[in-house]
């Protein structure tokens, strides 16, 4: 599998989450640009994890996949199990439910989060929960790219 290299408007890895995608901010999802995208990638998904978080490892926070490949995946995708706006991208469960949730952790604790974006070569379905280990089982047979990025908040 080939690491798939993207930026995160205004987070560089390793730095600090702009406030506007926080929880204690606009708490929208920030824009994403593809840089070594496949031609072979289908659908693009992305997930956002607190790393850190003391009671559940690896705490999803947030899942969409299904979302047409491309270089540029724009801030600020809207709630809801579909996105018609991304040809019907679905969105999952997390601590955002059907939707975008970023960090917000307790005032004074620092949490490390992940975004990871993972490129494939077709749609995934998912009846039942669609949540991160669903998507990612369903998902393994069909992931040619991936990378990640980190950034901290508190």
């Amino acid at each position: 599998m080939d690491i798939l290299i993207f930026e995160c408007k205004n987070m560089k890895d390793g730095g600090k989450f702009p406030i506007v995608n926080t929880g204690r901010g606009q708490d929208i999802s920030p824009e994403f640009l593809i840089k070594n995208l496949s031609p072979y990638a289908k659908t693009l998904a992305i997930t956002l994890e607190d790393i850190k978080h003391p009671l559940f490892k690896n705490f999803t926070h947030w899942l969409i996949w299904n979302i047409p490949a491309g270089e540029k995946v724009s801030e600020a995708i809207p709630g809801g199990k579909t996105v018609p706006c991304l040809r019907n991208a679905r969105q999952g469960i997390g601590y955002g439910v059907y939707k975008y949730a970023g960090p917000k952790p307790p005032k004074g604790k620092q949490h490390l989060y992940r975004f990871t974006v993972y490129a494939l070569d077709s749609e995934i379905e998912l009846k039942f929960l669609p949540t991160k280990s669903s998507f990612i089982k369903k998902a393994k047979e069909h992931i040619i790219q991936q990378g990640s990025i980190v950034g901290s908040f508190e």
